[in-house]
């Protein structure tokens, strides 16, 4: 494989990585939210990933390999319901429907994107140390 594929594969995956931070912040922003039903109510996301394969790419020889974001789905975890009849958004049965995220979770999930995303740029840097490396020794 040579280097300069693997500037192609790193930045796919820097890109798969800040959509995964994204829905991440998404999901806590609408952590909180409130739904007068359970439908209406907020789901967390999550992105699907999917592996770029050589053979993938369509006569693209820009990339190798890679990876993308196929879809953005919505969590399964099933939606609360709280009785709360003083709130303006309660159903005539008093309920509210809560978010399906679980914060903690959702923490979690920033902190390995955060690494992956981290550890893609070293990559990134190591392949272009060594290339910058390669063309000293070419020069001398």
């Amino acid at each position: 494989m040579a280097l300069d594929n693997i500037f192609g594969i790193g930045g796919s995956a820097l890109n798969a990585q800040t959509v995964r931070m994204n829905t991440v912040a998404s999901n806590l922003a609408n952590a909180g939210t409130v739904a007068t039903s359970e439908a209406d109510a907020f789901r967390g996301k999550r992105a699907v990933f999917k592996a770029i394969l050589s053979n993938q790419l369509n006569g693209q020889d820009n990339n190798k390999g890679g990876v993308q974001v196929t879809n953005i789905t919505d969590d399964p975890t099933p939606i609360k319901r709280m009785h709360d009849p003083s709130n303006p958004s309660a159903d005539k049965d008093g309920y509210v429907y809560l978010s399906n995220v679980n914060e903690m979770t959702e923490m979690v999930e920033m902190m390995a994107a955060n690494r992956s995303y981290q550890n893609n740029v070293e990559v990134i840097n190591t392949a272009r140390q060594l290339m910058m490396r390669t063309l000293d020794i070419i020069k001398s």
